[in-house]
């Protein structure tokens, strides 16, 4: 896609800081960092979101990013990571190429990812599941 940023860092037509790459998949420092070594892993061909990306790019995804969580560990001593996907604006993607997040934590940042705990919601499990029918 001629206008996606993420293309354009894995064509080499945008300078980024790589960390790994295969013949699938791309990854390389996210230049809105959260912590030290997040990490954005791509695969090379273009797909919207976790919606359009077929079964088998998605496992070389996490395959390649499986790999990068093994390479700081093994390089780096990392032993705590997020792994996140926001799929669609209303997740705050904001780059429309799928994409893992890896985000290394340190007792500097552990809390600094907050998911805020909604148990009202417990309430409704039944009519959730009885909607997926």
């Amino acid at each position: 896609m001629d206008d996606c940023i993420f293309c354009k860092i894995v064509k080499g037509d945008i300078p980024s800081y790589k960390v790994y790459e295969d013949e699938y998949c791309f990854a390389f420092l996210d230049v809105q960092p959260i912590s030290r070594y997040h990490t954005l892993v791509v695969p090379k061909k273009h797909y919207e979101n976790l919606y359009d990306v077929p079964e088998d790019v998605y496992q070389q995804v996490m395959k390649a990013t499986k790999n990068v969580v093994d390479m700081y560990r093994d390089k780096l001593g990392i032993v705590n990571t997020q792994l996140f996907n926001n799929s669609g604006p209303l997740t705050l993607q904001t780059v429309f190429h799928f994409h893992m997040h890896v985000v290394p934590r340190t007792e500097e940042d552990k809390h600094q990812f907050k998911l805020d705990v909604r148990s009202e919601l417990v309430s409704e499990f039944p009519e959730m599941i009885k909607k997926l029918g």
